[in-house]
């Protein structure tokens, strides 16, 4: 059973505010924009201590127990859109993790601190025209020329792009085929040979700058490899879990928040003479969804609770990843139903809840991937 401190509870209502007061109140702005001051926001989330809050406080962490990264996870998704916890998860739990990890000390001075502090903005990218939710068939290469790699290739549906000073980048350092021989190598963005080669225009998440990237000999040294040259499948593998995770803690606060609202329409929204949470059918519909929300919320929990008791978690993420991802769109397309004409405009919440809340299903492994993982650690494929 999870259990939460007074410091756990006074941290939550310390990001409460700092959602409802610095991140809120400009999200029509961003999306309009289409883009975020992500350096700007993130620095200052660092100086209130919400950046790597399980991470080594040498390298900038706090040394806090991964409940708060839970707590900051669940109370990102109170944000009114996804891109800002999306982008912020990128930066902190997913281009991060590796690093943290596997990286020597000379490369967490160099590029995990910074990203603690919200001096650098950082990015992960593996995904490739392609090769997507298949990892094993991304061919972006990186080629030695003595202590250097030159890369080459191309990555896209990279979060952050636009505003990345590093990249976490899974690359080939090897002619072994299939998931064997590739390494994850830190780039950073000003190197010689990388560009944005296009910021891609998206169906939501608009607020989040997505690129696709490109590699033209660009040269890095091979002290930026991550971990062990060849074992970058592997850690990916591992990062992928801690992706996975953040992803799914916040979903449960965004769908209580949701229904909460859809609730609230209901009863005011008069249809044939009396309130539409008069009609049965949707009365249940509401009831069955928050039932599933509150088994999630219990889920995630517990999976927090194993991560810190040291146990294996890739399982419970992965199934915690399939059910919210199927559920968040469930509960998305709902809402939106519940309020007729009015949620399909782009001015009620519901447009964007039902296309930012879309992606989770395909991003970080798509539903058919998790089905995949699930059946084959349980001995079925």
């Amino acid at each position: 059973m999870t259990v939460f401190a007074s410091e756990h509870d006074q941290f939550r209502e310390s990001v409460r505010r700092f959602v409802d007061e610095r991140i809120n109140p400009n999200i029509d702005e961003w999306e309009a924009a289409g883009m975020m001051p992500l350096r700007e926001i993130i620095t200052e989330m660092a100086k209130l201590g919400f950046v790597g809050l399980d991470y080594d406080p040498a390298y900038g962490g706090q040394g806090a127990d991964h409940l708060f990264t839970l707590v900051l996870a669940e109370e990102m998704g109170r944000v009114d859109h996804g891109s800002f916890p999306m982008a912020f998860g990128v930066h902190n739990s997913m281009a991060t993790p590796s690093l943290h990890k596997y990286g020597t000390h000379e490369l967490k001075e160099q590029f995990l601190a910074p990203a603690m502090r919200g001096d650098a903005i950082a990015a992960v990218a593996i995904t490739e025209p392609d090769a997507g939710s298949d990892v094993a068939g991304l061919k972006t290469r990186a080629r030695r020329d003595g202590d250097d790699w030159i890369i080459n290739g191309a990555k896209i549906y990279i979060t952050n792009a636009l505003q990345a000073d590093w990249l976490c980048v899974l690359a080939r350092t090897s002619d072994e085929g299939g998931f064997k021989g590739m390494s994850q190598i830190i780039v950073p963005t000003d190197t010689p040979g990388f560009s944005v080669a296009k910021k891609l225009d998206k169906l939501g998440m608009r607020a989040s700058d997505t690129g696709l990237l490109s590699f033209d000999d660009v040269r890095v040294p091979v002290t930026n490899t991550i971990g062990c040259i060849g074992r970058g499948f592997q850690q990916q593998m591992e990062q992928f879990v801690m992706e996975r995770m953040w992803g799914c803690y916040s979903v449960p606060s965004g769908i209580e928040i949701a229904l909460g609202r859809t609730r609230d329409y209901a009863k005011q929204r008069k249809v044939f003479g009396q309130p539409l949470s008069a009609q049965q059918y949707l009365a249940y519909g509401y009831a069955e969804l928050a039932a599933e929300t509150d088994l999630l919320k219990v889920y995630n929990r517990a999976i927090a609770q194993a991560f810190m008791d040291g146990e294996n978690v890739t399982r419970m993420a992965t199934v915690a990843k399939l059910k919210a991802g199927r559920l968040v769109r469930q509960v998305a397309d709902w809402c939106l139903q519940v309020h007729g004409g009015v949620g399909y405009m782009e001015e009620t919440w519901t447009a964007r809840f039902f296309r930012d809340n879309r992606l989770l299903a395909i991003g970080g492994g798509a539903d058919e991937v998790m089905m995949r993982v699930l059946s084959s650690m349980d001995g079925f494929a």
